[in-house]
């Protein structure tokens, strides 16, 4: 199944060729909450490490112990390699992978490492401008490829024909296999800056034995992670469409919803988060404070089950008739969004079960410019329980006709769109 994350983490990655925006996805440490928990920990590393301290004397214990079998083992196989290969080794890239390899092997489903390139590129993707062909993707790790999320309108990679669902396989001028590869190392070779080519193959159509080439031209971007329009059958009705939850959305999601109940005049709002894999903590903190009256947003909770910190919404809210639009790739910060609307009553929801991630990552900068993101927070709705790995169940369960099943989001009518005329159902006339 794929992999999909967000109030921390994500592998939802906004590819926009040069940059990669993992919306939905990791924390910032630079938000506001993770900046207390990032230096925290950057400190207690430093102390381990320096000082010799760092908190609980078995755990230092277990981690000398640790690091002292893994060096040695480590020194033995350098020796090894360093005497009988014929190939030339390079020094960064095992470092890198060994890295890599400690981050995966600690069975953290959603941990991810970067170098120190790697790093700047994810702290300048949440900015939310960035140049590239306009996919977002996440890691299926049932094939260990590429899948493309949704595609952008307006971008190079929708007019190219790149759809929702198609598999990356391989990637650059040698079609280099994103399986032998590895998810973030394929990711990175789909970089690139505005006017430079990404080169990619995908696989497509029932058992994805259909494969399509594709040499892109990437172009500036600013990504549009909310976009709407008055729903066709009923223009009462404004549908707004949240991609995911990245340092722009706010403001996007606060003038659509102006224009829609302003000039516009419609009086209800069904909001679509299909396929949004979440977001960061502080844009999904900032909308929801604007949708719902006084009282917690999100609270957070460590290991053990206690509760460490809650946002909470100012008395201001939003009187609008509303729906929530779910399905199975709705993860994270959108699952938060849509049970905080649940839990105040402000809309009903529609669709399918949603994906079931309630955990959170916070990414923290090592000393050489690199990052580590690390699951380490439970997050639950005001009021509800966690629904991680359950998923949330909508009150109007309605599957997407099986005739859409394989079209571009984007370009499903409203006409055809049968979840969609759900939602609009449950206003009544």
């Amino acid at each position: 199944m794929a992999k999909k994350i967000s109030i921390g983490s994500a592998v939802a990655i906004t590819l926009l060729g040069c940059l990669i925006t993992f919306q939905g996805t990791y924390i910032a440490l630079y938000n506001r909450y993770e900046k207390k928990y990032a230096a925290d920990a950057i400190t207690a590393v430093t102390d381990s490490l320096y000082a010799g301290s760092g908190g609980n004397e078995q755990m230092q214990e277990d981690a000398n112990a640790f690091l002292d079998k893994a060096m040695n083992k480590l020194a033995e196989v350098d020796y090894l390699y360093r005497n009988y290969y014929i190939g030339e080794m390079d020094d960064e890239q095992l470092l890198d992978m060994v890295i890599a390899g400690y981050v995966a092997g600690t069975g953290d489903e959603y941990a991810a490492y970067y170098n120190a390139e790697d790093f700047q590129i994810f702290m300048t993707d949440l900015e939310g401008e960035m140049a590239g062909i306009g996919i977002n993707v996440i890691q299926n790790t049932e094939y260990n490829v590429i899948e493309v999320l949704n595609v952008m309108p307006d971008s190079p990679a929708l007019e190219a024909g790149v759809q929702v669902g198609d598999l990356i396989i391989s990637v650059g001028e040698e079609k280099e296999p994103v399986e032998l590869l590895g998810y973030y190392a394929a990711v990175a070779k789909l970089q690139g800056v505005a006017g430079t080519e990404a080169v990619f193959t995908v696989a497509r159509g029932e058992g994805y034995t259909e494969t399509v080439d594709f040499r892109i031209t990437r172009a500036k971007i600013t990504e549009q992670t909310v976009m709407y329009h008055i729903y066709e059958p009923d223009p009462s009705i404004g549908v707004i469409k949240i991609t995911g939850f990245d340092h722009k959305t706010p403001e996007q999601f606060v003038a659509a919803v102006e224009d829609l109940t302003g000039s516009k005049g419609c009086e209800k709002l069904i909001i679509d988060l299909r396929y949004n894999p979440g977001g960061e903590l502080s844009s999904i903190v900032t909308v929801l404070d604007y949708l719902v009256p006084k009282g917690p947003i999100i609270r957070i909770f460590d290991a053990d089950g206690n509760q460490v910190d809650e946002y909470n919404s100012e008395a201001t809210e939003l009187n609008v008739p509303m729906a929530v639009l779910v399905n199975g790739s709705t993860a994270s910060a959108a699952e938060l969004f849509t049970s905080a609307l649940r839990d105040y009553d402000k809309a009903t929801i529609v669709g399918t079960t949603t994906y079931g991630k309630g955990c959170m990552q916070t990414t923290v900068p090592l000393s050489d410019g690199g990052g580590v993101s690390i699951t380490y927070r439970m997050y639950s709705p005001p009021f509800s329980d966690n629904y991680h790995g359950v998923g949330i169940v909508p009150d109007v369960v309605v599957e997407l006709d099986e005739a859409l099943k394989n079209k571009n989001i984007y370009k499903i009518t409203d006409w055809e769109d049968n979840q969609l005329a759900a939602a609009a159902a449950v206003f009544g006339n």
